[in-house]
């Protein structure tokens, strides 16, 4: 920026200008070869992890450890390079944008969009690289631990499986416990809604009969009504007793 700053103050000439658009344009194109060069080595690295046992026991930690920093270090340069080569095509940018009164030529447009093709194209392969290596990671961390665990569960001794039997026999117990407790209390609801609409009947029972005493006409339909009442809480009544009754024998069975 202080170069074209001088341009623009008459401190550069056009020679002056035109070496520093190839100087950029060999800095850009160096840090592509070494991107290239890492990219390709950082694709092998993925490579090399679908290859191998990576979270089997028989891998050793130190192996592991020696991978997984090789993988963070590889990213952290070509992250490096790529920012890198991102600020030489932002300084490419300012060299076209700040050229002079000429209006920058076609040749170097299009020099600079193919150098940004590539930093993009870059860019696109190393996250999608690091994106599939990260979920193989993790995928061979899980089943790792997963094969430790088997491995752990065969390995241990008579005790502790009956140690662990007992444990679980005890939790399938305590969990029992948990659904009968769940079904009284179900039962104790039900049975205090039954006698709530109990006492709420027994008084709608009083009015319809002190009704029916000022008015004998009606005398008779009120004695259907209070048959079909109690057919009903029979039923009802049925249904629900049942219900519990298979509750309580699921939850002992």
């Amino acid at each position: 920026m202080r170069h074209l700053a001088r341009f623009r103050h008459g401190g550069y000439n056009m020679a002056d200008m035109g070496n520093r658009w190839e100087d950029l344009r060999k800095q850009a194109r160096q840090l592509e070869n070494e991107i290239d060069l890492k990219l390709v080595s950082f694709s092998k690295l993925g490579t090399s992890y679908s290859h191998s046992d990576y979270g089997s026991e028989s891998s050793p930690l130190m192996q592991r450890s020696s991978s997984e920093h090789m993988f963070d270090t590889m990213a952290m340069e070509i992250e490096q390079l790529l920012s890198k080569l991102q600020e030489t095509n932002d300084r490419m940018a300012d060299y076209t944008q700040n050229i002079g009164t000429n209006s920058p030529s076609a040749a170097l447009l299009h020099t600079l969009q193919r150098h940004r093709d590539i930093l993009q194209d870059y860019s696109h392969e190393f996250q999608k690289t690091r994106t599939n290596i990260t979920a193989l990671r993790e995928r061979e961390d899980l089943l790792g631990s997963v094969h430790r665990d088997i491995n752990a569960y065969k390995n241990s001794s008579g005790l502790n499986r009956r140690t662990d039997l007992y444990l679980k026999e005890n939790e399938h117990i305590r969990n029992s416990d948990r659904l009968i407790d769940d079904q009284i209390s179900v039962a104790i609801a039900t049975k205090e809604n039954l006698q709530s609409q109990k006492k709420m009947l027994g008084g709608i029972t009083q009015r319809m009969n002190s009704l029916a005493n000022r008015f004998p006409v009606i005398n008779n339909l009120i004695q259907k009504i209070n048959l079909r009442k109690r057919r009903d809480t029979i039923i009802l009544a049925s249904v629900i007793a049942t219900c519990t009754i298979l509750l309580m024998l699921y939850a002992f069975h």
